[in-house]
């Protein structure tokens, strides 16, 4: 292989990795059950192009979160301890932080879903009915 050829190589490569690395979307899971933290932490696992960079059992922790690490994925419960999920989410517009929020929860009545969406939640899907949906979901962003 001539030098020339190397050069060639090596800065595809680069290129490659760059855009493997960019494509990556981080995201941080919110939810006070740790087994469901768990449970989407594996989900996410499925899809190489989703990286787990955290979990938060509070909605304090989430937010605080969000705000340093800026993930471009939150997938947040309602119901949590300090804050709730609609509080992040209020929060995560009001400041204008750019994720895509998906609110995974088991507080499924109409009012939530339609607060949530107002709000500005990207995706809204119900623990006990909408796994699959949230999976293929996953699989799309």
């Amino acid at each position: 292989m001539k030098a020339n050829d190397l050069k060639v190589l090596s800065f595809e490569i680069e290129m490659k990795m760059a855009l493997e690395q960019k494509s990556k979307l981080r995201v941080l899971i919110a939810d006070d059950s740790a087994t469901i933290r768990e449970t989407l932490r594996r989900a996410c696992k499925v899809f190489p192009r989703l990286e787990v960079i955290g979990h938060a059992s509070d909605g304090a922790v989430a937010l605080k979160a969000i705000r340093e690490f800026k993930p471009e994925v939150a997938i947040l419960d309602i119901h949590m301890p300090k804050m709730t999920g609609i509080e992040v989410l209020e929060a995560v517009k009001r400041e204008e932080l750019e994720c895509i929020v998906l609110v995974f929860t088991g507080a499924s009545e109409e009012v939530y879903r339609k607060k949530c969406l107002a709000l500005g939640a990207d995706y809204f899907f119900d623990k006990g009915t909408d796994f699959d949906k949230f999976l293929a979901t996953l699989g799309t962003l």
